[in-house]
């Protein structure tokens, strides 16, 4: 098979949906705090504490759904921690988020050599399976790609629709755009810029905790350090190149997925001729190049990382 071919088959595209997937529902996640005014650079961390909290739930005997929900509420509190913070207290959204991240990731870690002290090997649980659509999913290469996934891969599709709905078509979402642009008009129409901006980040951040447990308990069937390895700071990103708009972001994380199944592929049919190293550097550095070209003509949110206190004009 050679380097075109593999475009054109089924199994490609059903990798590029399923490495999109978390991609999705944190990138939503994130645009939420982005489109509130909040930059949440905590992703990293409550990614992480997402795809532990979901399999451990499971791992513990809990239900997979079950797993989705704990690892939405842990998200949830960090998001909380995360808003607190940087919302009322007006601190550094930088500093704030980098610690989160960093807090997150280190609890997460130290939980799991508490819970498990004489694992050598991470544990396995049964992971959510491929559903496929009746009649759909018999459509040649769409259909298996987009219609044989799991019930998570079709929740973050659903994500972006809700996403989308919320913010342009409900007064919920013009509050929350609004916060992010002239917050002391919202302010104006008697309307909490703090609980706006409050509420924004946590349902963000559960958003994004979801994205993680997807990595544990959809794609793979463990949780094993660093397996987040960097998709928050790409999600970031992806909002960004999406012009905080849902979806360009979905069409922003499908192209990364696309990079990152195509570079995997060619490092199976290049035999070894070219460095591996280059292969894992092509998503990134197309992506940083997607970005120059797109950000010179993105209009962000004007109140983005600008803390707001009530009464300020």
């Amino acid at each position: 098979m050679d380097a075109l071919e593999i475009l054109f088959t089924a199994s490609f595209w059903v990798a590029v949906i399923r490495i999109a997937s978390p991609l999705i529902f944190a990138t939503m996640g994130e645009l939420i705090c982005e489109r509130a005014g909040v930059l949440n650079l905590g992703i990293e961390g409550i990614m992480t504490v997402g795809a532990f909290a979901g399999w451990f739930t499971v791992y513990s005997g809990g239900d997979l759904w079950a797993g989705v929900l704990v690892a939405a509420l842990a998200g949830a509190l960090f998001g909380l921690l995360h808003a607190t913070l940087t919302v009322p207290l007006g601190l550094s959204q930088h500093v704030v988020g980098i610690g989160v991240t960093l807090l997150a990731t280190s609890l997460t870690y130290f939980t799991y050599r508490l819970a498990l002290p004489e694992v050598t090997s991470p544990p396995k649980i049964e992971p959510f399976q491929p559903l496929a659509i009746p009649g759909l999913s018999n459509i040649p290469v769409l259909g298996e790609a987009l219609f044989t996934q799991t019930p998570l891969t079709y929740l973050a599709f659903l994500a972006v629709v809700l996403v989308t709905w919320v913010l342009y078509r409900t007064p919920v979402g013009l509050a929350v755009r609004a916060a992010g642009e002239n917050p002391s008009a919202v302010e104006a129409q008697g309307i909490s810029v703090t609980g706006i901006r409050m509420g924004a980040v946590v349902a963000g951040s559960a958003l994004m905790a979801v994205g993680g447990a997807f990595l544990t308990m959809s794609a793979f069937n463990s949780f094993f350090f660093q397996m987040i390895n960097g998709r928050g700071w790409i999600c970031i990103a992806l909002v960004v190149f999406g012009s905080w708009r849902p979806g360009k972001a979905l069409v922003g994380a499908i192209l990364f997925a696309a990079f990152d199944a195509y570079q995997i592929r060619l490092q199976q049919i290049s035999g070894g001729i070219v460095p591996y190293q280059v292969f894992l550097m092509m998503p990134y550095a197309l992506s940083i190049l997607a970005l120059i070209l797109v950000a010179r003509r993105t209009t962000y949110p004007k109140a983005l990382m600008i803390p707001y206190q009530k009464g300020e004009r």
